[in-house]
């Protein structure tokens, strides 16, 4: 089908007079890509509070969410924000986790990782796993339930909530659910949906070979590393993977690549959701406000969350 009226609408936003990534600086992007945030609703929950924890390379931030109407000790998401490894932060990542405290009725922790290029892989995979840890071992001060944790995000977020769940299977602490909004998976970028939707859908293939070189480097031995394309993993290292739901949508480059690594999650024994939807484009699940379908997917996320850890 075509794109939806509504994203159309947002595409013609999105382009005007707008340079394209992969011929910007990081800095630059950065700076375009929070202006782009501030066009969101802000959303209330019921308690939001930022501080740092310890990482392996100094203080990470992160942004605690906590719904007015939970009591007790309730279920965790740690969530990731997209931006290809390189943009992005606590900001431009707040729409999405309030719409998900909203929605679930459950804490989330946002996560603001460190960024490529100043910190190329492994850094912002590392903050992530040291988060997750930092979460579950200080359960009884955030109040919830170590036992009933998930981690999540979008883009490149959804690749480190993959890996993360990988990196964690044997050592712990036990995710009970991975939600995995558009994730990269691939960075060889091989997939047929890079062709198809190279150009005109807001992420482009040329801006995707630009997060990946300054992450990874494009075409790299890295980018066959698991930690970094976690499709790439063998069998045995995605058996006894938490279930989760990889999120698609129908105009996205990393289309393939995210229903790809659902269907391996679910050869290898996880109950995974793997859903697209149609006529939409990389990005949607944060635009929420504005894209009803955005909206519908993140009430989707919700209910798997709901279902998976209450």
């Amino acid at each position: 089908m075509p794109v939806k009226p509504e994203v159309q609408v947002a595409l013609e936003f999105l382009e005007a007079d707008a340079v394209p990534w992969s011929e910007q600086t990081p800095v630059g992007l950065r700076e375009a890509y929070s202006n782009l945030a501030l066009a969101a609703v802000r959303k209330d929950v019921g308690v939001v509070v930022d501080r740092t924890i310890p990482g392996p390379a100094g203080e990470v931030p992160i942004r605690i969410y906590r719904p007015v109407e939970v009591d007790g000790v309730g279920p965790v998401l740690v969530w990731f924000h997209g931006g290809g490894w390189v943009i992005g932060d606590l900001e431009t990542g707040d729409n999405t986790a309030r719409a998900l405290t909203l929605a679930a009725g459950l804490v989330v922790v946002s996560v603001d990782y460190r960024l490529a290029p100043e910190h190329p892989f492994p850094a912002g995979l590392d903050d992530a796993v040291a988060a997750v840890r930092w979460v579950a071992d200080s359960a009884a001060e955030l109040g919830v339930d170590a036992s009933r944790l998930a981690v999540g995000g979008d883009s490149a977020g959804g690749n480190l909530a993959a890996v993360v769940a990988q990196e964690l299977r044997d050592s712990g602490p036990p995710i009970r659910f991975q939600l995995l909004v558009y994730p990269v998976t691939d960075a060889l970028m091989a997939c047929p949906s890079y062709e198809e939707n190279a150009d005109g859908y807001f992420l482009t293939r040329d801006a995707m070979a630009w997060f990946i070189d300054h992450y990874a480097g494009t075409g790299s031995e890295a980018c066959r590393d698991p930690r970094v394309s976690p499709l790439h993993a063998p069998d045995a290292a995605l058996a006894g993977l938490p279930p989760g739901m990889v999120i698609t949508a129908e105009y996205d480059p990393l289309r393939d690549e995210g229903e790809a690594y659902g269907e391996r999650l679910r050869a290898a024994g996880a109950d995974v959701d793997v859903r697209r939807y149609d006529g939409v484009i990389h990005g949607f699940f944060a635009m929420n406000d504005f894209i009803p379908d955005g909206e519908t997917a993140v009430q989707d996320a919700a209910e798997a969350l709901r279902d998976a850890l209450f």
